[in-house]
């Protein structure tokens, strides 16, 4: 191939790869919802609120989508051990799209391997805070039972989720 043909063809290939990317609509960046830090003291409030109520002491946490802390509470009768827990059950969450309850689920019965997925916390209290049906964080609590914990967290969720 000489020269000159390699040139022709490797412009073609430009030309044709630039056509086939402006086509695609698909631009370089994306716009998404973040998570304020008002918000995430909407949740912990929300979440607090019903704790007081049922005369418990949680560790209520609020991360953004990618799993990175915002607000974390500790309330005066939360155990120390529940900080580490409840931040990890939100990063699950958050970086797992889904409530941190079904990787201890699968474990329960019997996928193992779920195990090993990296920087999972499988277990009940961490759900997504989704706004027009996208994560943009989550909440983990811990410090009672695990039905408990998720209760809270879905109180702490829903003052601010939307899926409109």
């Amino acid at each position: 191939m000489t020269s000159f043909t390699r040139i022709l063809a490797t412009t073609a290939m430009v030309v044709v790869g630039g056509q086939l990317f402006a086509q695609s609509n698909t631009g370089l960046t994306l716009d998404k919802k973040v998570l304020t830090l008002s918000a995430a003291r909407r949740v912990i409030a929300a979440a607090e609120a019903e704790a007081t109520k049922h005369g418990l002491g949680l560790v209520i946490v609020v991360v953004d989508d990618s799993g990175a802390l915002i607000e974390l509470s500790r309330m005066d009768a939360a155990q120390i051990a529940s900080v580490n827990v409840g931040i990890g059950k939100a990063r699950t969450a958050a970086i797992y799209r889904r409530p941190s309850r079904v990787f201890e689920e699968q474990i329960r019965d019997g996928r193992v391997a779920a195990l090993a997925l990296a920087d999972a916390t499988p277990l009940q209290g961490g759900v997504p805070i989704l706004i027009n049906s996208k994560v943009v964080g989550a909440v983990g609590v811990s410090g009672d039972s695990p039905q408990v914990d998720e209760e809270i967290a879905i109180a702490g969720a829903r003052a601010i989720s939307s899926t409109k």
